[in-house]
């Protein structure tokens, strides 16, 4: 089987003297560069690979995502641990009905670290039983839902493609730049997917974000706002100490920024998590009446095939709104299909504005609530609100 071995990911220099600095009955701590690496590595080298650690946000793309990653590749389930900074005591428990084998939150204590790690992968075949009896059922699509998806999205790109078409070429004439765009969204199950629309923007539209902070109805913080639009990457002081390139970056609509950073100030501040502004300069003329009609939202038809969506169901997040959501409170509402439209939208649609908060409750809702037929009763209450433009 060869030498064992616990795969380290995402790790800095004091997390990995610590780490050394344990007895871990002769197994070896291999660092990778990312999780695609260490499968490719175990894959190809046969690795004797025992556990897993990853420092990184429980609800990151390095946090319990990674267990669905491993499980798809088709390796054997072994010990998968998290190294963090937060988590309170309903984020532990969700994470180790999920899967986890623990979750340690700093300051690290080497002590706890060697003992919690040894026991788990010397008893691991009795600990794996027991949690495939009591495992964590997360979201899965239901047969009907799916198949309506698959049916409602296919006949709905036939029967416009003649406008689809016209689109195409009205987009193209109006102003330079790629017809479709896709941004990193956040949807069910905290999955990471590419996000399909018409462009309705101009080209440097991300670019005047932050001139535009002003006019920003759900108020983020000045200071917040620039680090989120800044298009070269904010880095953290160890990541510049480390050779000025960042080992834990996040990324979100072409933009990307060094998590620790984002962390720091993301905890200085309790800002909004949505961003949006009223008549926005930098939508395009032809993108104004896509939005109106909502036609720019009709590549998503693709992702909903694509099995990334749903045609109900709450509205996938960029990941630097999704990050602001992993608190109690609200981290509900990644645990439902992500979706054209959702609860949220059919409520409040032609009622006024409507407050973060408010959106946030109807997505837990519909978490709780979600079936095929009440999706049905959805769309039935409102078919306006099926391709209901995003910025509601």
């Amino acid at each position: 089987m060869g030498i064992p071995i616990i795969a380290l990911l995402n790790a800095d220099n004091e997390t990995l003297h610590i780490l050394e600095s344990c007895n871990l009955n002769g197994v070896q701590i291999q660092q990778f560069p990312s999780i695609v690496d260490l499968c490719t590595q175990w894959h190809n080298k046969e690795l004797n690979i025992v556990a897993i650690i990853s420092q990184a946000e429980i609800m990151g793309s390095y946090g319990i995502s990674i267990l669905d990653f491993i499980q798809k590749k088709g390796f054997q389930r072994i010990p998968f641990f998290i190294l963090t900074k937060f988590a309170n005591e309903n984020m532990k428990r969700v994470s180790l009905n999920a899967g986890l084998a623990d979750v340690f939150v700093a300051p690290f204590e080497p002590k706890a670290l060697e003992l919690r790690i040894n026991f788990c992968i010397q008893n691991w075949s009795l600990i794996n039983t027991s949690f495939e009896r009591n495992i964590f059922k997360t979201y899965k699509t239901e047969f009907l839902k799916r198949l309506f998806d698959i049916v409602f999205a296919g006949t709905i790109l036939i029967l416009l493609s003649p406008i689809l078409l016209l689109v195409i070429l009205a987009v193209s004439i109006e102003s330079k730049g790629p017809v479709f765009y896709y941004s990193l969204r956040v949807g069910t199950g905290y999955k990471i997917f590419k996000f399909f629309k018409f462009r309705s923007m101009y080209v440097n539209a991300d670019q005047r974000l932050k001139d535009l902070k002003h006019l920003n109805q759900y108020k983020i913080d000045a200071s917040i706002s620039d680090s989120l639009v800044d298009e070269s990457p904010v880095i953290c002081d160890w990541c510049m100490a480390s050779g000025g390139k960042c080992r834990f970056p996040v990324y979100a609509d072409n933009h990307h920024w060094c998590e620790k950073k984002y962390s720091i100030l993301k905890k200085a501040s309790a800002n909004a998590a949505f961003i949006k502004i009223k008549d926005d300069p930098r939508v395009t003329k032809v993108g104004k009446i896509l939005r109106n009609t909502s036609i720019d939202e009709l590549p998503q038809l693709v992702n909903v095939l694509f099995g990334d969506m749903s045609i109900v169901g709450n509205r996938p997040l960029p990941l630097y709104e999704a990050e602001k959501l992993t608190t109690d409170r609200y981290a509900l509402r990644f645990m439902a299909p992500a979706g054209i439209t959702g609860l949220w939208q059919v409520e409040k649609r032609g009622k006024g504005d409507m407050s973060e908060e408010e959106r946030l409750m109807l997505d837990n809702d519909y978490a709780k609530n979600n079936s095929f037929f009440y999706d049905i009763l959805l769309i039935l209450k409102t078919i306006p609100a099926l391709f209901q433009k995003e910025s509601v």
